[in-house]
């Protein structure tokens, strides 16, 4: 549920065509949600495998398998920019995201053409442009900012990553006032449980509790992010889906409760979420307790840059990998 006391968001990470037309409206009217995000594995699903897409297939006969699936995706995107522009227009989120293709990571000027054009053709203002969080992705995210295009840095576990994208941002920003560029706001994707399910079974055989690393991980860049107190870049949790059963579903989200925030989740966490009464403001945490954590961690043989390079170039490899099998099946 959206909690406008303290300015924390809840975003939907799911887009599905039947899904927008009945239920998404339901979710915003009911104030649970105000904005949405998409990526390369969540169309790669919807498209190859819900039969809502079919008819437009049909109709797109001849052309390439990326053009299909932009085709698609465009339509999804401006239907869901349409529905949220009203939250838009009041200043409260309203946004979609939508990445650009996952195989220009290290293209810096290829992804800037296409998050151009991508925006243009959805011809919706609330729309954010998805950037990896790779070298070439900053100077990317700091040229389509000062264009006046919303930006949404994703694949971020490093506060070095964090570190990054906020200075990109904040140039891209600076930027775009010189240009008279309208609004225009940033966000930091955080992807939180992906530390978990990486480390928790060598965490508890180190005798460290498990299923803290994402949350602490993520308090600290979300302290770097406010401590900077840009009012139009914030953190983004993102990955905040809970695999098994060991966890509460929504243990991600009231995790990460804090002011200036977004979190977006599966549907399956925002309903378990709505079910509770979870709604306390729990971060801060604070920075001498973050860092006493990931000291013992380093302590017990931990290499935190070794595990956010590799939980990176896992991130990168899935999407790429989720984009070109959607693009095989379409063709």
């Amino acid at each position: 549920m959206v909690n406008r006391d303290i300015n924390f968001s809840l975003w939907l990470d799911f887009i599905e065509r039947d899904f927008l037309k009945n239920e998404f409206s339901k979710l915003i009217e009911k104030g649970i949600v105000n904005g949405a995000t998409s990526n390369p594995a969540i169309f790669a699903n919807a498209i190859t495998n819900s039969p809502a897409y079919k008819e437009q297939l049909a109709s797109l006969e001849g052309k390439s398998p990326k053009e299909k699936y932009e085709a698609l995706a465009i339509q999804d995107i401006k239907t869901a920019a349409q529905m949220l522009r009203p939250l838009y227009d009041r200043g409260d989120d309203g946004y979609i995201s939508i990445e650009v293709d996952p195989f220009l990571c290290n293209d810096t000027k290829g992804t800037i053409a296409e998050g151009k054009r991508l925006f243009k053709a959805i011809g919706e203002p609330n729309v954010m442009i998805k950037v990896p969080a790779t070298q070439a992705g900053y100077e990317a995210m700091s040229e389509l900012m000062a264009e006046g295009i919303s930006v949404n840095a994703t694949l971020v576990f490093s506060p070095k990553q964090a570190t990054q994208c906020f200075k990109a941002m904040t140039k891209g920003i600076a930027k775009g006032e010189n240009y008279g560029a309208c609004r225009v706001e940033g966000v930091i994707s955080i992807f939180v449980s992906r530390f978990d399910r990486a480390l928790d079974a060598e965490l508890e055989q180190a005798g460290i509790d498990p299923s803290k690393t994402g949350i602490y991980n993520a308090a600290k860049i979300y302290n770097m992010i406010e401590d900077n107190a840009v009012p139009n870049i914030r953190a983004l949790f993102a990955s905040t889906g809970v695999k098994g059963d060991n966890l509460a579903p929504n243990y991600y989200v009231k995790g990460l409760m804090a002011a200036h925030s977004v979190n977006t989740a599966p549907l399956a966490t925002i309903e378990a979420h709505i079910a509770t009464n979870d709604r306390a403001e729990v971060l801060p945490i604070e920075n001498n307790v973050i860092n006493g954590y990931f000291m013992n961690l380093e302590d017990n043989g931990f290499k935190m840059d070794k595990i956010y390079k590799q939980l990176l170039d896992e991130g990168l490899v899935a999407f790429e990998k989720s984009f070109k099998d959607m693009l095989n099946n379409i063709a």
